[in-house]
């Protein structure tokens, strides 16, 4: 099974430049990457990514808090194009589970991407509240909880398996932190991996052997090392 690569990014500009990349099979964005990007007004940039993005997937989040208003954003971005994810967070701020927005949304067949997933728990929860038609992706975040010291190959193993029944669900491995992350996602079968463009435009150079590396290593020492007009 090949691991499909989607570009988490809200950036205008580089979604243009993405969206005509062929490795490229789809776009992940959040409140935070909008914010970063300079969005003022949510449904109008939301609705500039679209005009771009036509045939490829995008999830847009959701920024409610709590069970109405979410669920009143979502059935509102839903609406928007076709190939949108709805992006809806697995727990609120508080801590409470989104079971009820998700089984509801799902019902009605809307599709979905559930982020801010940690562990397979959460998966096997959020799978009880599914049926097997409508396509739903479960984002895990590898990198975050690698930074905090724990291993999330096992969670994302475990989170597959339990998927395996479901052939509407995918698991995406989320907050990637070096190119690396790719490969590893492979190994273990994950359907998706969203990954930044900077990491992206490395994947695309993966081959190159260690002896090329190396000779470019020390070049780019050399470089700079004129550069600056170093002297001992």
């Amino acid at each position: 099974m090949k691991t499909k690569i989607f570009c988490d990014i809200a950036d205008i500009k580089t979604i243009k430049k993405f969206n005509k990349k062929k490795i490229v099979k789809g776009f992940t964005t959040n409140p935070s990457l909008m914010r970063k990007s300079g969005a003022k007004d949510y449904k109008l940039y939301s609705n500039k990514i679209l005009s771009i993005c036509k045939n490829k997937p995008v999830s847009l989040e959701v920024f409610a808090d709590e069970y109405f208003e979410m669920k009143k954003q979502a059935l509102e971005i839903k609406n928007w194009a076709k190939n949108i994810y709805v992006k809806v967070p697995v727990v609120n701020s508080k801590g409470k589970f989104m079971g009820r927005v998700i089984r509801e949304l799902n019902k009605e067949n809307i599709k979905l991407n559930i982020t801010a997933v940690y562990n397979s728990d959460q998966t096997k929860r959020i799978l009880k509240l599914l049926n097997k038609k409508t396509r739903v992706i479960i984002s895990i975040f590898a990198g975050r909880a690698a930074d905090t010291g724990h291993d999330p190959i096992p969670e994302f193993k475990k989170s597959i398996y339990f998927a395996r029944k479901y052939k509407n669900v995918e698991i995406l491995w989320a907050s990637v932190r070096e190119p690396y992350n790719y490969l590893q996602a492979k190994k273990i079968g994950c359907h998706i991996i969203t990954i930044p463009p900077s990491i992206i435009e490395k994947i695309e150079n993966f081959g190159k052997s260690y002896k090329q590396l190396t000779i470019e290593t020390v070049k780019g020492f050399l470089s700079d090392s004129k550069k600056s007009q170093y002297k001992i």
